[in-house]
């Protein structure tokens, strides 16, 4: 009878170097975050001189004054609506056509997958210009205010998020199985219901990946918000230069703003991120 080893523990030399490497991971990354935090509640005076790893004059004041020294609500509200929206044709349109790919044979199938892929090879700054072009002949010739408007943004955010979505979906419908279509055409079901009642639920890792890619694409945007939105649809990742003027600049504020900002990006992911562990698909086909 041979007897079963056991793997042998790691030396005691790998697990504190382990530690102190991840600790010192940790901190890196949470001490830019203790320092918004706790510039946050300091007075103006206390954040413009040296910075205090202690603080002493603790206030909440400044997360009551983000909202009066700029519209931080419009802001807000401008970046829900954009970003939701963006999110939601991203993951609609990238559905379907992910799975017009994974499960149909037509010309022009390759061309389409390479040509959606290559278009993450160029930097998003070359199509500044000729988004902006675009949108400006668009409201000449035809009077629909593209530029400077949530829809002319919205349309900006899908040329980003919309190639990766569509290759990411198509990879994650290639490995559900064929089946699962199959069995739900016996049961009466088209290609559209097969779809939405047997692939969509079997697939909802993958989608809830590219809903937040998506949502974190249009969420933290600069380059693009601040040449094609106006004072009206500023979004806020633009509005927060606004806490800094020609005479001085509102750090504490600043500070308050970026972590209200990030509030709902952070619940996201707590809510979302059960979601994001792939293998819903194991045992499916009985």
């Amino acid at each position: 009878m041979s007897s079963v080893k056991s793997p042998s523990a790691p030396p005691q030399s790998f697990i504190w170097t382990r530690r102190v490497v991840l600790t010192l991971l940790a901190l890196f990354a949470l001490v830019p975050v203790y320092v918004m935090v706790s510039s946050s509640l300091k007075p103006l005076q206390d954040v413009s001189g040296k910075f205090q790893w202690i603080p002493t004059n603790l206030t909440i004041r400044p997360y009551f004054d983000i909202w009066k020294t700029v519209p931080l609500a419009k802001y807000f509200v401008n970046s829900l609506i954009v970003a939701g929206s963006a999110t939601v044709a991203s993951v609609i349109i990238a559905v379907f056509a992910a799975y017009a790919v994974s499960r149909y044979s037509f010309r022009g199938k390759r061309v389409f997958t390479v040509t959606v892929l290559s278009t993450q090879m160029f930097p998003g700054i070359l199509f500044l210009l000729p988004l902006y072009l675009i949108f400006v002949t668009i409201g000449n010739d035809t009077g629909i205010q593209l530029s400077g408007s949530r829809g002319g943004l919205i349309l900006t955010y899908l040329t980003f998020s919309l190639p990766f979505s569509i290759w990411m979906l198509i990879g994650y419908f290639d490995s559900i199985p064929r089946d699962l279509d199959e069995a739900a055409k016996v049961d009466g079901c088209g290609p559209i219901g097969a779809l939405v009642r047997v692939v969509v639920p079997a697939a909802t890792p993958g989608i809830v990946a590219v809903a937040v890619y998506a949502f974190m694409t249009a969420w933290g945007e600069v380059l693009f918000a601040s040449v094609m939105t106006n004072d009206n649809t500023r979004t806020l990742a633009v509005g927060l230069q606004g806490y800094a003027t020609q005479n001085d600049v509102y750090w504490n504020q600043i500070m308050a703003a970026s972590l209200v900002v990030s509030v709902p990006v952070v619940v996201g992911f707590l809510l979302l991120q059960r979601y994001l562990v792939a293998g819903l698909t194991a045992g499916a086909v009985k």
